[in-house]
């Protein structure tokens, strides 16, 4: 750890989420006036409320990453730009699908596109060499891509859950570029976006002033994509699945039991383990509370994951996160006393 990459990590952070709470404020009334997210089957909330705050995330992310990587790491920047006009790309479209919904098709081949170009930037990252052609590595990775960008979208729909979830995982990965186990550039895009996403949350504060919309979900979920992939590359594969467990768990379990229903899951639904819970008697402070507490046991498994050493070890802190999911999934399915009392 050097002094220099510690007081930038702290530098691009504070900026970072001074600037997201400026933007907000700023645009706010212009997202107060055209970019209203009116409740649907999807929604946890009654009332039309502004969407869009993720312009404000994203731009402060990108602004202070970019100034702290030229200063630090200035040799990294032109890696991070074709990451940076992914991350753009998706909130474009983004934007356009909180106005009015594109459809499936277009959507998913800008995806495509996007994630394509981020796992490019990424370098010669390979995963599985002795198992996987590179060709079909990658294309398996884009795939992947696309699927984690979509679930973090998914994942979106109460409020403060995406903080929740963003805040540890990035401040997580910038602790792993200060211990020198992921570079100092993605170190600085962590905490660039940990920090442009506090100085969101408190518009999005329960009952949410402010939502992100998919102008911020789309995008936030490239540029973790592309922070874990580069972690996985790093030969901490292990930590790159735990950080993020509790979300590929909740969407991909969702999925998988809509899919054998025979459900059309490309609609919106509230069939998401965290929306269960809010039905199940929970409320939204107790959901993202529990998913907060979660993702901090995450994060500390996962670094022991990567100050360990050998095999054994990483393998039994994954089946304890593994554990530590099932044991919220299944607490979030179950109806309280008085709620399962009343349905009876």
């Amino acid at each position: 750890m050097t002094a220099s990459l510690l007081a930038g990590v702290a530098s691009v952070g504070l900026s970072a989420a001074g600037l997201s709470a400026a933007l907000v404020l700023l645009l706010f009334p212009l997202m107060r006036r055209y970019a209203l997210a009116r409740p649907n089957a999807r929604s946890s909330h009654r009332v039309p409320t502004p969407q869009g705050g993720g312009i404000a995330v994203l731009a402060a992310m990108l602004v202070t990453a970019c100034a702290g990587i030229s200063v630090l790491a200035p040799g990294a920047i032109s890696a991070f730009i074709p990451v940076a006009m992914a991350a753009v790309v998706l909130a474009v479209i983004g934007a356009f699908d909180d106005i009015r919904p594109l459809p499936v098709l277009p959507r998913l081949l800008f995806q495509f596109g996007a994630v394509a170009l981020g796992v490019a930037a990424a370098g010669e990252i390979r995963l599985f060499p002795a198992l996987l052609p590179a060709p079909v590595e990658f294309a398996l990775v884009v795939l992947a891509g696309v699927w984690f960008v979509n679930l973090v979208n998914f994942m979106d729909g109460l409020d403060w859950i995406t903080v929740a979830e963003v805040a540890p995982v990035t401040a997580a990965l910038a602790l792993f570029a200060l211990l020198g186990a992921l570079p100092g550039d993605a170190g600085l895009v962590a905490i660039g976006l940990c920090g442009a996403m506090l100085g969101f949350a408190p518009f999005n504060r329960p009952v949410a002033r402010l939502f992100l919309g998919d102008v911020g979900s789309l995008p936030i979920g490239l540029i973790l994509g592309f922070l874990l992939y580069r972690l996985a590359g790093e030969g901490h594969l292990t930590a790159a699945l735990l950080l993020p467990l509790y979300y590929l768990a909740d969407a991909t379990l969702t999925l998988l039991i809509r899919l054998r229903r025979g459900e059309k899951v490309w609609q919106a639904h509230r069939s998401h383990f965290y929306q269960r819970a809010t039905d199940n008697g929970f409320t939204v402070l107790e959901v993202v509370g529990t998913v907060f507490a979660l993702n901090l046991v995450l994060a500390a498994l996962a670094t022991s994951a990567v100050l360990a050493e050998g095999i054994l070890v990483p393998g039994g802190l994954l089946i304890a996160g593994i554990i530590a999911v099932a044991i919220v999934l299944a607490r979030f399915a179950r109806p309280r006393p008085a709620v399962a009392a009343g349905r009876s």
